[in-house]
């Protein structure tokens, strides 16, 4: 097997296994990773309309957001509302539920990402995520996830004005 090819499969089966292990966890939650996705995105970045929300989302990249949307709202964990500022928008967020079911998101992820740096100990992540970084950059779903970076990085002022602008 070519090196390329086993990378390939490896990062494949990494993100199936990771994938399959935050599935079993948010089972008694009732949701999926790619909702789980959407709530911890509008827990961090609220409000945010549905094409924001689409261009942080890595699970949905290139895809419209709004099966994942309609399906929380009906749940009654997101609340869409016109925006304020701009009547032709509709605005996320999450419901007092939602933001319940985000915190315990939360936890969960944290107990896999635990687990994924007990097996990166002793190792040189920042040279693996580096070149899955530019392996990614011009791809929707690395392009989502620099977005995402980048918007998290955003001090707190920046981003409520960014907001406000709409």
């Amino acid at each position: 097997m070519r090196a390329a090819e086993e990378l390939r499969y490896l990062i494949l089966a990494a993100q199936r296994e990771g994938n399959r292990l935050l599935g079993q966890a948010l089972k008694p939650l009732g949701i999926t990773p790619s909702q789980a996705e959407v709530l911890r995105i509008l827990a961090d970045h609220r409000p945010l309309t549905l094409s924001g929300l689409g261009e942080l989302l890595v699970c949905e990249s290139g895809n419209s957001p709004s099966r994942l949307v309609d399906r929380l709202a009906t749940v009654g964990l997101v609340d869409r509302k016109v925006s304020a500022h701009d009547r032709r928008h509709i605005e996320l967020s999450l419901t007092e539920e939602g933001m319940r079911l985000a915190g315990q998101i939360t936890d969960i992820e944290h107990d896999l990402y635990r687990s994924i740096d007990a097996a990166a100990e002793g190792r040189d992540v920042d040279q693996i995520t580096g070149f899955l970084r530019a392996f990614v950059a011009d791809l929707p779903a690395g392009q989502a996830l620099a977005r995402r970076i980048a918007v998290e990085k955003e001090p707190a002022h920046d981003r409520a004005q960014r907001d406000v602008q709409g």
